[in-house]
């Protein structure tokens, strides 16, 4: 909004000019959303404590958990408010990689906002706290998959085509469909990506500033590739797809590290609220945007490695389990599982590491994971 605002009177103010450059402007997102996060952050949390929009703790979650009870919940509104100001008024709103990043994070955070506002209605009625039905949940999550796939499978955003991705590691090689009918398998791959990022981050969530911090560094590292892939130069240098406009998600990956890093001032250990599914449904939906339309799904096996083992210790616990139940009986499945508990950052919990130590060497792993990434630039 300000770009289109004041751009015009460069000619007249030279310091404007400074809008040209999407350093500048991502600079300044980042900057906004901080501050935001600091003037709005107490006034929501006040809101929410008024209102008891308290967390509800998973079963299987280790006992020292049970104290999170009354702390406020659906903080990702924080996030949210922090993010799409920002982006309003320093991107450039006719971008559609901007646009279609901020539409999926949209989606994602009011199904997630569904879930927590049932999940806190249901409690009140004395209800058993399940939050929306997982199935509705996952139709939705499906939906806007669907609805990102197809749109970019009939309108490609980019000269590369729209049923097409990269692969890390390798110069200038482009995976396409074989046969042109094969093209439509690229819908169900975007959904794939979509509801397997948001339900990853979100199964992440579990622990005072772990989704946040982990998200920051996430996309922080997507950033980087965006401004990279966005500009001639540099993208011929480094042997990578040059994708026009891929430059302005920047500014859009600016707002929500600099969201993420003014929630984690409230959400530290001990946390004063929550994301809640508001908040870590949106940010996986914004991940999982950032990664398909820069046709990286593929980095994400680096950027989201955290999340992605926090997923596979889920999916490999529930399969264990109910093979030993069925094989050998549910008392030897219950005393033989995988993981102590699961997500894994409750294994270790449970080993003994208190919770600020398995967040912060999460984190240092979720930074040796994007350095992984960044490498892949240069080893090609």
């Amino acid at each position: 909004m300000l770009y289109f605002l004041l751009q015009p009177l460069a000619r007249d103010v030279r310091v404007l000019n400074l809008l040209n450059y999407i350093t500048f402007r991502a600079t300044a997102a980042f900057v906004t959303a901080l501050l935001l996060c600091f003037v709005f952050g107490p006034l929501i949390i006040r809101r929410l404590q008024a209102m008891a929009v308290h967390q509800v703790v998973r079963a299987g979650t280790p006992d020292s958990h049970a104290g999170k009870g009354t702390t406020p919940t659906m903080g990702g509104i924080i996030i949210l408010v922090a993010t799409f100001i920002p982006v309003l008024l320093w991107a450039r709103l006719e971008n559609r990689y901007v646009l279609l990043a901020m539409a999926v994070t949209a989606w994602m955070g009011v199904i997630g906002f569904l879930d927590d506002y049932l999940k806190l209605k249901q409690k009140r009625e004395g209800l058993k706290n399940e939050g929306l039905v997982e199935r509705y949940k996952l139709a939705g999550q499906v939906i806007c998959g669907l609805g990102l796939g197809a749109y970019l499978l009939l309108d490609p955003i980019s000269t590369l085509p729209g049923a097409s991705t990269t692969l890390p590691f390798f110069k200038y090689v482009l995976v396409v469909p074989a046969v042109a009918w094969a093209a439509w398998l690229y819908i169900p791959w975007v959904t794939f990506i979509l509801t397997g990022v948001s339900n990853a981050v979100n199964l992440t969530d579990g622990l005072d500033g772990l989704s946040s911090g982990l998200v920051a560094i996430a996309v922080l590292t997507l950033g980087i590739f965006a401004y990279l892939i966005g500009r001639t130069d540099t993208s011929g240098h480094l042997l990578i797809f040059y994708m026009a406009g891929a430059g302005e998600l920047t500014v859009f990956c600016a707002a929500i590290v600099g969201a993420c890093l003014g929630f984690l001032w409230y959400n530290a250990h001990p946390a004063q609220v929550f994301m809640g599914d508001t908040g870590s449904l949106a940010l996986g939906g914004a991940v999982g945007a950032i990664a398909i339309l820069l046709k990286s799904e593929f980095l994400l096996l680096f950027v989201g490695a955290v999340f992605f083992a926090e997923t596979m210790s889920v999916i490999l616990q529930r399969t264990v389990f109910k093979y030993r139940r069925r094989r050998f009986g549910l008392e030897y499945a219950q005393k033989n599982r995988v993981f102590l508990r699961a997500p894994l950052h409750h294994h270790f919990e449970m080993k003994g590491w208190p919770e600020t130590q398995v967040v912060i060497r999460f984190w240092i792993i979720g930074i040796l994971c994007a350095f992984l990434a960044l490498s892949t630039l240069k080893l090609r």
